[in-house]
């Protein structure tokens, strides 16, 4: 893919599923990667995979819930490539659970990482991808923070607040003639891990959760969506929807407004096992 040669990228979450596919594309593609993830074995394989294709890679545990090793890490970055040019702030946990039953804990969890941890790394790296002259911020958002629905309060927040927050960076960065490009983007239903390494709240089972996100909503691959991201980090995009559910779901919440939460209050207590 044209647009990537000899740009420094830096993949959060690298270690499997969209941001292995990221890292490994922009591989492909010229560029150099600054890897990172908390799965330790994850991040080694994909660190490995891009070796084997000859790609210039810096790998280390991340967690980006800790801000100060995350400000760190993006000196140490610039110092070993001499710049960055792009941060794809990927790293993501799932939680499933109603707000009357789920924990003040469960909720600041998936607010640190979701939410918090695209924050620390947008921070982070921003004095480092204006110095670059052609820097890009890449949020990765979901489905879920374009509509909510029962059971994900807590994703949902996480998920509307990287939005709302990458979509003001994106105007700030064009007021201040910042040459830095915002992406947010937004996955439908991904063939990934996430599902599989989701918490729940006491009463649901997590496997029961991920089985049926793997049969009926992860429709695309991460290969797939990675290739979509890109397209969309090279046009310069503001926003990109991955997959045909994220364009379907899009339109369905356009043109119905609020009226959408009725219709998924109904259908998602029905298809969520143990749902009510």
């Amino acid at each position: 893919m044209e647009g990537f040669a000899g740009k420094v990228a830096v993949v959060t979450g690298a270690g499997s599923g969209i941001g292995q596919a990221l890292a490994i594309e922009l591989g492909r593609s010229g560029a150099k990667l600054a890897i990172s993830d908390v799965d330790t074995e994850g991040l080694a394989a994909t660190e490995e995979q891009l070796k084997a294709i000859g790609v210039p890679v810096k790998a280390d545990r991340l967690d980006v819930t800790e801000r100060e090793a995350f400000l760190l890490y993006a000196d140490e970055v610039k110092a070993h490539f001499g710049k960055v040019n792009q941060i794809y702030n990927n790293a993501g946990i799932a939680f499933t659970g109603d707000v009357e039953v789920s924990s003040f804990k469960d909720i600041e969890r998936v607010m640190d990482v979701d939410f918090w941890g695209v924050v620390n790394g947008t921070k982070a790296f921003l004095p480092h991808l204006i110095a670059s002259g052609d820097g890009h911020v890449i949020n990765v958002s979901s489905l879920f923070g374009i509509f909510s629905v029962p059971g994900q309060s807590a994703y949902n927040a996480a998920k509307f607040a990287v939005r709302g927050f990458t979509e003001a960076l994106r105007q700030e960065m064009l007021h201040s003639k910042h040459r830095v490009s915002v992406t947010t983007v937004h996955p439908g239903g991904i063939k990934t891990a996430i599902a599989r390494n989701a918490t729940a709240a006491e009463g649901l089972d997590p496997k029961e959760l991920a089985k049926m996100f793997d049969k009926k909503l992860a429709n695309t691959t991460p290969e797939r969506a990675a290739k979509i991201i890109l397209e969309a980090v090279r046009k310069k995009k503001a926003r990109v929807l991955v997959g045909p559910d994220a364009k379907a779901l899009d339109i369905i919440v356009r043109i119905t407004g609020s009226g959408y939460q009725r219709l998924f209050a109904s259908a998602m207590a029905k298809a969520l096992p143990g749902g009510h």
